[in-house]
């Protein structure tokens, strides 16, 4: 394992791996190894972690951070597909199948990622059952994932996409809050629009309805926070 910082640094690492479902049915032995594979990288706000090419080459998981996952289309356009925050492991996908992914990732904010090797991730998770059965799990949240995803930026309405997406983030990254819950994402207007594949002027004007009619607050952060008459009316849709 590449290391990098102090050892303190080091076993708060151990421990947000020892936590994420996959890394936690490796033995002592087989965890110390993973762990000592691991190469650690830093990436800046709005640094690409890594291109489409590069997908198909390691398994990536989240120290701090978040980064997201988009389909960039013509003239510097982004779809969102996912966020990542610290804890998650992403790209697994590839490995699996050796095929690249049609997508890049950013980091969101300064963000640390421990990457891990496909030689690695075959002769430590796909050689033990039991995080095999935790693969499988996460591969199942993330068709779910995809499924809702899909759902929302399929609804003829633009508002009805909005809501379904933030409904989405707050089931995700949601942090109850007496006033509601808020979605601890620190996301632009034109993140939600790549999200909700409308304009970033619909998003803004969106927003500001949603404000106005009491749904939702825009917090000084950047942060949004849905009020319980967000989440009544989302029965409806």
């Amino acid at each position: 394992m590449k290391k990098s910082g102090t050892e303190g640094e080091l076993t708060g690492h151990a421990r947000l791996l020892r936590s994420i479902a996959l890394f936690s049915h490796l033995d002592e032995g087989e965890f110390d190894e993973v762990q000592r594979r691991i190469l650690e990288k830093k990436f800046h706000k709005n640094q690409i972690v890594l291109l489409e090419e590069d997908t198909a080459n390691f398994m990536y998981v989240v120290f701090s951070g978040k980064v997201r996952v988009v389909h960039l289309g013509g003239e510097g356009t982004e779809r969102i597909l996912a966020v990542h925050k610290r804890g998650d492991v992403f790209g697994e996908m590839a490995l699996l199948d050796a095929k690249t992914a049609p997508a890049t990732v950013i980091a969101m904010e300064d963000t640390e990622i421990g990457l891990i090797s496909k030689e690695t991730f075959d002769t430590f998770f796909l050689g033990n059952d039991k995080v095999l059965l935790q693969l499988v799990a996460m591969l199942c949240q993330r068709l779910r994932e995809a499924q809702l995803v899909l759902k929302a930026i399929t609804l003829p309405d633009a508002e009805q996409r909005l809501r379904s997406i933030l409904n989405h983030l707050s089931l995700l990254h949601g942090v109850p809050d007496s006033r509601g819950v808020v979605i601890a994402l620190r996301l632009t207007h034109k993140e939600l629009a790549g999200y909700t594949s409308v304009s970033r002027e619909t998003v803004t004007r969106l927003l500001q309805r949603l404000t106005q009619e009491g749904d939702l607050e825009m917090l000084q952060n950047r942060t949004i926070l849905l009020k319980p008459g967000f989440k009544r009316k989302m029965q409806f849709l």
